[in-house]
């Protein structure tokens, strides 16, 4: 075949089809922060729906194909600050970097491909109430997979989308994922709708307005109890975070900024803001223990912890050689005075529980799997501090001034179940420390910023958020912005924040029952559709034998 009759063979075929999915996948990213266009993602779910309504497409490769293309183009576009990361701070050539970032694109995009093959395999074209349902199943639980296998990368997840929309406060009830769910079920009746059929526009009316009074923050109660925060921005550029050389200034850097603000309940670090393993800066963390203590305030901050390992022997090929006989982990820890009642004595100690470890580790940047391979492959594999050792899914409360906050690390606060096992009925607030310098002037840490937004509606609990570049700001319990710092700026937020007492209805009950729901529907949806595919075939054959012996 030659080159002319090839293009006339391709001409209006089915190739366009992807073409116009990947261009929705990219609106849909606007929905996002910074963007936080709240018709974005809805309007590119109705286009994915009509795409895999088309007459062409008729096979589950070409739904596959579909739905691949969508996320291709969600995630390429809403992931971008990822090549930041990679390329500044990697020590990769920029062609590698971007055939990673397409790796990666095309990986997260297997979830609404799997989606949207599940639909195509079991639709049913005279069932649309049918179609609606098995659609945001499949996206549902596709959705929730992401977020968990292979560690996990919950980003982008559509619900996200709303976190400041008419149905935030609906995340109290049913959560993020809660939230994915409504939108696609808004989007796939708003297409039937649009076709005439009546029982979904009257349903698409119900499940609008009905999502948009869904809330359990009624059962929250203000308390005149409030804390005193000063929370500091260093702004330490990331090239000089883990240089031995800069490590006493960036320590003295943030002393010198908190020194003014011990009249504070609570002073508050970022992630790292001591770039140093625990056991070397042992005495000067006393110095701050006793100098808080004496102001009656406390110091909450990011640092390197470091614990004997309980087997040396089985741990002596253990790699890079400084972690053979101990287990380094991501820490925040609490000095200062930890009691509502003035104590002068401090409460540092160099195995004092009053500390939090990381347990969800990001993946390259602080560990590496298979790493006797890829370590000696890049630099990118021998980035510092990514030996980490994991902490415990659910751990004890930081304690200040008598306040309670139940801790995330950076990467932690995308994932809802994690923060929720951490969270207790008597803690006060939600806090999250980061350093998103990896993500210099991208749109990364405006979204990190609104996952933690989303992690307050649905618990019910101011949050607090410090960073070393920013976003450091404070969050309502409603998932509100209340003040915050400027980007890029050495800068000190003070401010009095009151506590909030009462359970969310997502507290309690967790996504758990909304993921065994949708598990269900989804289970019943694909019998129900393979028992009509194969009466549907059976008849076809009847017909067509039919057919023949008339003949």
């Amino acid at each position: 075949m030659g080159f002319p009759p090839m293009l006339n063979a391709l001409k209006g075929r089915f190739f366009i089809l992807p073409a116009v999915a990947f261009i929705a996948g990219i609106i849909a990213h606007l929905g996002f922060a910074p963007y936080d266009q709240q018709w974005a993602v809805p309007v590119a779910i109705i286009a994915l729906f009509s795409l895999l309504h088309h007459h062409k497409v008729t096979t589950v490769r070409a739904g596959f194909m579909i739905g691949l293309a969508f996320g291709a183009g969600l995630f390429l576009a809403g992931l971008r600050w990822v090549h930041v990361s990679l390329d500044i701070f990697g020590g990769l050539p920029l062609i590698v970097t971007l055939i990673l970032m397409l790796l990666l694109a095309l990986y997260l995009a297997i979830y609404p491909a799997l989606a949207c093959y599940l639909f195509i395999k079991y639709r049913q074209q005279q069932w649309p109430l049918f179609n609606v349902l098995l659609f945001t199943s499949a996206w549902l639980i596709t959705e929730y997979l992401r977020g968990v296998v292979l560690t996990g990368f919950p980003w982008l997840s559509l619900g996200y989308s709303q976190t400041t929309g008419v149905y935030s406060s609906a995340a109290s009830v049913v959560g993020m994922l809660g939230l994915s769910a409504i939108i696609c079920l808004i989007a796939t009746l708003a297409f039937y709708a649009i076709k005439r059929h009546v029982k979904s526009a009257v349903l698409l009316v119900l499940v609008a307005f009905g999502s948009a009074s869904l809330n359990s923050q009624d059962q929250l109660i203000e308390q005149q109890r409030a804390v005193n925060l000063a929370l500091i921005q260093g702004n330490i550029e990331q090239s000089a975070k883990w240089d031995a050389k800069a490590m006493w200034p960036t320590i003295t850097r943030y002393m010198d900024l908190s020194r003014e603000h011990f009249d504070s309940d609570v002073i508050i670090w970022p992630e790292a803001a001591m770039p140093a393993v625990e056991g070397w800066v042992q005495d000067y963390l006393k110095l701050m223990d006793s100098a808080a203590a004496f102001n009656d305030s406390a110091i909450i901050t990011g640092i390197i912890g470091r614990t004997p390992k309980k087997n040396i022997a089985a741990n002596i090929a253990a790699k890079p050689p400084s972690s053979i006989n101990h287990d380094y982990f991501n820490a925040i820890m609490t000095v200062g005075n930890d009691t509502d009642s003035r104590n002068i004595k401090g409460i540092y100690q160099s195995d004092h529980t009053n500390r939090y470890y990381k347990h969800q580790l990001l993946p390259i940047g602080e560990f590496v799997p298979f790493q006797a391979i890829l370590r000696p492959l890049a630099p990118l594999f021998n980035l510092p501090m990514s030996s980490f050792t994991r902490g415990d899914w659910a751990q004890e409360n930081l304690t200040a001034r008598g306040f309670k906050f139940s801790p995330a690390i950076c990467y932690e606060i995308a994932f809802g179940d994690l923060v929720r096992a951490n969270m207790k009925s008597d803690t006060d607030f939600l806090l999250t420390i980061s350093n998103d310098a990896w993500f210099g002037e991208s749109i990364g840490p405006h979204q990190h910023m609104q996952i933690a937004q989303m992690r307050a509606i649905e618990l019910g609990r101011p949050l607090i958020r410090v960073t070393n570049t920013g976003v450091t700001a404070i969050v309502d319990q409603y998932g509100k912005i209340v003040d915050q710092l400027p980007q890029f700026e050495e800068a000190v937020l003070r401010a009095n924040v009151k506590t909030v007492s009462g359970e969310t209805f997502f507290y309690r009950h967790g996504q758990t029952p909304l993921i065994t729901l949708f598990a269900i529907l989804l289970a019943l949806c694909m019998l129900a559709g393979h028992r009509q595919n194969r009466l549907t075939q059976k008849l076809a054959a009847l017909n067509k034998g039919y057919s023949l012996s008339k003949d």
